[in-house]
C-alpha cells in the first residue's frame, strides 16, 4: 500500500514516498478529515506512517547518520514512527471528540488498530521479526506515555527520540517491564 524510499547519492539524502492508488483511493472516498472510522483507519495509518520514516530518515541525516541496510536503522525508523502515528491519532481523536475528551474505549481502538489488527504478514523472516518487535516495543511504550502527564510526556518523546535503535529498545523495557 504505501512505501519510503531512501538513497545516500552524492553528499545528498533522496527521498521518495509511494503510496498505491488504492490507497489513495480509499482516503479520497472515506476522507479522515470527516472523522475516524473501521473505513479509512488503516489506510490512514499507512500514509501517516511513511511520512513519518520520510521525516526521521531525513533528521537523522541531517545528525550525520546515513540510511544504509542496518537493521537497527530501519528498526530505529520504524519504531518512532509507530509511537508517531499514534500520537498523531490521539491528536486526530481528540479534535473530533471535542469538547469531550477522548476516552479509555477511544484509545482501545486505537491501540487495537495500531497494534493488534496489523500482524506481520511478511514472507521474509527478518520482516516478520522487526515488525513484531517493535510494534510490541510501540505497545508497550505508547502505553508508558499514555499514563505521564502532559508535561512529562513531552519531556519524555524529546529524550526518546533522540535515542538509537538499541537505547529505545532498552528504555522501554526498563521504564515498563512486560507482564508476568
Amino acid at each position: 500500500m504505501a512505501r519510503t524510499f531512501l538513497r545516500h547519492v552524492d553528499g545528498n539524502l533522496r527521498i521518495g514516498i509511494y503510496y498505491s492508488s488504492w490507497l489513495i483511493e480509499q482516503l479520497e472516498k472515506n476522507d479522515p478529515r470527516a472523522g475516524l472510522s473501521e473505513a479509512n483507519i488503516r489506510e490512514l495509518i499507512a500514509f501517516v506512517e511513511e511520512i513519518n520514516h520520510a521525516l526521521h530518515a531525513a533528521l537523522r541525516f541531517q545528525r550525520g547518520e546515513m540510511p544504509d541496510r542496518d537493521e537497527a536503522y530501519a528498526r530505529n525508523l520504524e519504531l518512532q514512527a509507530q509511537v508517531d502515528t499514534y500520537l498523531v491519532l490521539l491528536l486526530f481523536t481528540a479534535f473530533f471528540r471535542k469538547p469531550k475528551p477522548v476516552t479509555r474505549m477511544d484509545r482501545k481502538w486505537l491501540r487495537f488498530h495500531m497494534f493488534n489488527s496489523r500482524g506481520p504478514k511478511f514472507g521474509n523472516a527478518n520482516l516478520r521479526a522487526r515488525y513484531l518487535e517493535t510494534t510490541q516495543l510501540a505497545a508497550r511504550y505508547t502505553r508508558f506515555l499514555d499514563a505521564l502527564n502532559s508535561r512529562r510526556r513531552v519531556e519524555e518523546i524529546r529524550v526518546f527520540h533522540a535515542l538509537s535503535y538499541p537505547e529505545k529498545r532498552q528504555r522501554i523495557l526498563l521504564l515498563n517491564p512486560p507482564k508476568a
